[in-house]
């Protein structure tokens, strides 16, 4: 249990933090789902849309520390081959 003010004003910090980032890593979750969604109604052009979209979402994230950055290159890789993969 917090004792002074300042572990205190800390717990609040990490309470408001860990909220904040448990929205942001289910926001990348969503953006990534709805491209896996387009992959697999098979529709190449609404497929490369939702992955321009969700593209710069996991790159802020990544800087941000939400997820690694191996985690978001990893992530835009697999899903860039698998929306080429439509159109071939």
């Amino acid at each position: 249990m917090a004792n002074s003010a300042g572990s205190r004003k800390r717990a609040r910090q990490a309470l408001v933090r860990r909220s904040r980032n448990a929205s942001m890593r289910s926001m990348v979750r969503t953006y990534v789902k709805k491209v896996v969604a387009q992959i697999e109604s098979g529709n190449y052009d609404e497929a490369n849309k939702a992955l321009l979209t969700a593209q710069p979402v996991l790159d802020g994230m990544a800087r941000k520390g939400i997820i690694s950055k191996a985690k978001a290159g990893r992530t835009v890789s697999r899903l860039n081959a698998k929306v080429k993969a439509l159109k071939a």
